[in-house]
């Protein structure tokens, strides 16, 4: 039977569109702009191969990273004492690493024994061990010849047996020798209570005897410990890989209702600028300075808020913990009975992002703008109402960095 050429024509055409179909589908498929959390750390390698240059929005490069200006300060074995010094970490990381300098400070002016602290919540009874969050071996090891530390209190001293002294953040020499030491002779040991007069991160006009303590204390000490660092990993790299069209780059914004709604963000007449800033003004500010529709944005609000609404009307790209955290993570991480993760986490996000925006002024920003500042990540944008419809970043910059004027300076260069 004679077959007809047109037909052989028609099936090859048939065959081919379907070889066509299917390829498209695959890549399609596997080629996804929206991979899960398990693809992130090779797309995420493949976005930081790549430089800023050409990405749409007012991105900085990052600045070369600081080398310590301290000398480690060495102890003397025939000066340490008996006695010893134990204090709690409450509040939240940004005031951890200011109440780790403190006390380390006053343990070694007194030649003490340092206790490795507990952390303490909001709540009674809520408290964790030190090692829950941070790094033990990194701590002890960083203070190696600086001050001894032993990892928890003697069973022969009681509570009962702890005089309390309260100690003013950054504080003294001469407040140590005046108020703190005779109780300390006295009693042989003390318990800190840290308090803090005023959010005061600024650099010290001149360099005192303590800095180089200080110094160590604030950016040598603490480190997440492994699975709090994996989980920051994991959502970083998450992060960068749904910013694609932005070279992996995003913005990180401490932003959380709960504050907002106790400060109010009430505007302090015809400055401009506010003590904090609800998710609207932070969507107009974003934009009018140059960021992009398709800018990643992350927030520290834990779980999504309808007020989250207005920011991600202009910023499709909105994300909370709850939305990136691998999901084996979150019993743990978020639906604990204490913030503590959720804090500690927020703080190393947004000191690890491209660019940061405080929309709440304090010591989060205080102490997230110290750590920036070190690893050379200094494009950091102090939010304001801008009345025209558009503005440079530049105008916005941390004064923070643009007058070197953050204690971080004393330390790095």
């Amino acid at each position: 039977m004679a077959v007809d050429p047109r037909h052989v024509l028609a099936g090859i055409l048939t065959l081919t569109m379907f070889l066509m179909l299917a390829d498209m589908i695959k890549r399609d498929h596997f080629d996804s702009t929206h991979p899960t959390v398990h693809d992130t750390k090779k797309a995420s390698e493949h976005t930081l191969a790549s430089v800023a240059k050409g990405a749409d929005g007012p991105w900085k490069e990052d600045g070369l990273t600081l080398k310590p200006c301290w000398q480690k300060p060495v102890l003397k074995e025939a000066d340490e004492s008996q006695g010893y010094v134990t204090f709690s970490l409450t509040n939240g990381p940004e005031y951890h690493v200011s109440q780790i300098a403190d006390a380390v400070v006053v343990a070694r002016y007194l030649r003490a024994t340092l206790v490795i602290p507990d952390i303490r919540g909001s709540q009674p009874g809520d408290k964790r061990n030190f090692k829950d969050v941070y790094d033990v071996e990194k701590f002890i090891a960083s203070l190696d010849g600086v001050v001894k530390v032993v990892r928890s209190q003697p069973t022969e001293i009681s509570a009962r047996n702890l005089a309390v002294v309260k100690v003013p953040n950054r504080v003294t020499e001469g407040y140590i020798a005046e108020n703190i030491e005779t109780v300390f002779r006295t009693k042989g040991n003390i318990r800190l209570v840290i308090y803090f007069p005023s959010v005061n991160m600024k650099k010290n006009k001149e360099k005192t005897s303590t800095d180089s303590i200080t110094c160590l204390a604030m950016f040598g000490t603490l480190e997440p410990q492994t699975e709090v660092r994996e989980v920051v990993d994991s959502m970083i790299d998450r992060l960068k890989t749904v910013s694609r069209k932005s070279n992996g780059q995003f913005v990180a914004v401490d932003l959380r209702i709960d504050i907002l709604e106790k400060k109010g963000c009430h505007g302090n007449g015809g400055s401009g600028s506010k003590s904090c800033y609800g998710p609207q003004e932070i969507a107009l500010f974003l934009k009018k300075i140059g960021f992009e529709k398709d800018t990643t944005v992350y927030v520290t609000q834990t779980k999504w808020h309808s007020s989250l609404d207005a920011l991600k009307d202009f910023f499709p790209k909105t994300y909370t913990k709850e939305s990136i955290m691998p999901m084996e993570k979150k019993d743990k991480f978020l639906n604990s009975d204490t913030s503590e993760f959720e804090k500690v986490i927020d703080y190393y996000i947004c000191s690890e992002s491209d660019v940061f925006v405080p929309a709440i002024s304090g010591l989060f920003y205080a102490n997230v703008a110290g750590k920036r500042i070190a690893s050379g990540r200094t494009q950091m944008l102090v939010p304001a109402t801008i009345p025209g419809s558009s503005a440079t970043s530049e105008e916005f910059m941390s004064h923070y960095v643009t007058k070197k004027n953050h204690f971080a300076y004393s330390c790095f260069c």
